[in-house]
């Protein structure tokens, strides 16, 4: 059975379809209108399948993500920050199918305010992107050639604890990595072309400097992407750091501590030749390992940077190299331009916005200030649309697991699994009145697919010795009794 009609049953309830480009890719499609009080889950018809409505006073900041079972985690706008600006948020919570508030964490002060997006890790832990204030004379002894408060960005790792609480785990500072050549008696001073591993603190110097606004997580490389509006480029950095070590410039799978491995769209950033492709960019996100077209590749919403000043999507292929990533020093980083470029054809939205690619080939994207959501087929198709009637920031499909992934509605005994949790072996167990002949896959918490197979028999035992402690979804497809899935849990020693 090829990949694309596999990859299609993944995302079916109960039934076999046969793939088709002009099909919208099955699942429910999740929006919220920022600075707004609703969530909508609505199905392929347009018809609200569930819905989800917040008090006044925790108004949605900018990003929302469902979580398997039907979680939300979603950005608030929390009063009294004293970060300004859009979308400043403060506050992100974790809300249930019913509405209910299951963890609420601020994190608001004079000195950090979180903002923008998030990215919930296969783990259950939080990435924040988050503003941290320096003074004039911090900015200057930095070697900015203005003598102004700056909000650089870093970007911090949440364990939830409790309903109220938190740890920071892991966190990352564009302030630890930075170069300038404007005077040579401060710190960071270096020629910027010879050091495309950091940011120069005088490109485009203002208070909000980078204004990061997309931010994701890739659990094969241990990395993290995210994207910057000002400087119109997207990062990678690497996660397997200690806070330590991303404070340096080694350590770590890439041996370069926090410094930039890899960056993208706008070369003159750090002093390159090459075109600037990005002219503000939103969503920096990697696309499915398991994608047929995109696998492992990277994404950005370019607002304004399509031909004639459009609204498009750019993929590329980054030059993997291990956990570092292929660069001629003197040079911009490959590529020199996308290599998939999906445009829309109305107005641009000069704001917000993001884009989702099923492994169908279909792109599913948001047009942020338009309020409009569409889905078209690798020939450009329009397959869906919805209107939403007011603005948005992102808008994301989820497969229809999600909402059952925990409350299972098939009997335990027809599908055993163990030992959960699991460490490098897994054990997969089927009665006997179930066919032998089914796919079994596994994925993580955000639909990205890392592992599949065919179930000949009863019994099998899996090698999960590639997967990272965290949450994972089984699924088993069989013709007659449909799906059946399981949550495992994977806690590496």
């Amino acid at each position: 059975m090829g990949r694309q009609l596999l990859l299609l049953q993944f995302t079916l309830n109960l039934i076999f379809i046969i793939a088709s480009p002009a099909q919208p890719w099955p699942g429910y499609t999740l929006y919220f209108p920022q600075n707004g009080t609703k969530a909508y889950l609505v199905d392929l018809s347009g018809n609200v399948y569930h819905s989800w409505t917040f008090p006044s006073s925790a108004r949605t900041a900018y990003s929302t993500y469902m979580m398997p079972g039907g979680d939300l985690m979603r950005t608030v706008s929390k009063s009294g920050n004293y970060f300004s600006g859009g979308p400043i948020s403060g506050q992100v919570q974790r809300v249930d199918w019913n509405g209910n508030v299951v963890w609420n964490y601020v994190y608001s002060t004079q000195q950090y305010c979180s903002h923008h997006d998030i990215c919930v890790m296969p783990d259950g832990n939080v990435l924040l992107i988050a503003y941290e204030r320096k003074t004039a004379a911090e900015a200057t002894q930095a070697g900015c050639s203005q003598a102004i408060e700056m909000w650089p960005d870093k970007i911090v790792e949440i364990q939830p604890t409790g309903a109220t609480t938190g740890n920071v785990v892991w966190e990352w500072h564009a302030w630890d990595h930075l170069v300038q050549q404007h005077d040579p008696s401060k710190d960071n001073y270096g020629i910027v072309a010879d050091h495309p591993e950091l940011l120069n603190i005088n490109y485009k110097t203002n208070k909000d400097w980078l204004h990061m606004n997309g931010i994701d997580y890739n659990a094969d490389l241990d990395q993290i992407v995210f994207s910057s509006h000002n400087l119109n480029e997207i990062y990678v950095i690497d996660h397997s750091t200690t806070t330590a070590e991303a404070a340096g410039h080694s350590g770590g799978n890439s041996g370069k501590g926090g410094d930039i491995l890899y960056r993208w769209g706008n070369p003159a950033a750090y002093q390159a030749s090459g075109s600037q492709i990005f002219k503000v960019v939103h969503d920096a996100h990697w696309i499915s390992s398991g994608h047929p077209d995109f696998p492992n590749y990277l994404a950005g919403f370019n607002n304004t940077g399509g031909t004639g000043g459009k609204s498009c999507v750019d993929i590329i292929a980054p030059p993997y190299n291990g956990f570092q990533y292929l660069y001629t020093p003197g040079s911009a980083y490959a590529p020199s331009s996308y290599n998939f470029r999906h445009t829309y054809s109305g107005n641009p939205s000069s704001n917000n916005s993001n884009s989702q690619q099923f492994p169908n080939g279909n792109i599913l994207m948001c047009i942020g200030l338009a309020g409009y959501i569409y889905e078209v087929d690798p020939n450009g198709t329009v397959v869906w649309s919805k209107t939403a009637g007011s603005a948005l920031a992102q808008s994301h499909r989820y497969p229809y697991d999600y909402i059952t992934a925990i409350g299972n509605a098939v009997p335990p005994t027809d599908l055993t699994v163990w030992p959960n949790p699991a460490t490098e072996i897994l054990h997969v167990h089927l009665r006997q009145s179930i066919p032998v002949d089914c796919q079994l896959s596994i994925s993580d918490i955000a639909g990205r697919l890392l592992l599949e197979t065919d179930l000949r028999g009863e019994e099998m035992t899996l090698d999960i010795r590639h997967l990272q402690s965290g949450t994972y979804i089984l699924t088993l497809l069989t013709e007659n009794t449909g799906r059946l899935t399981r949550m495992i849990t994977v806690l590496k020693k």
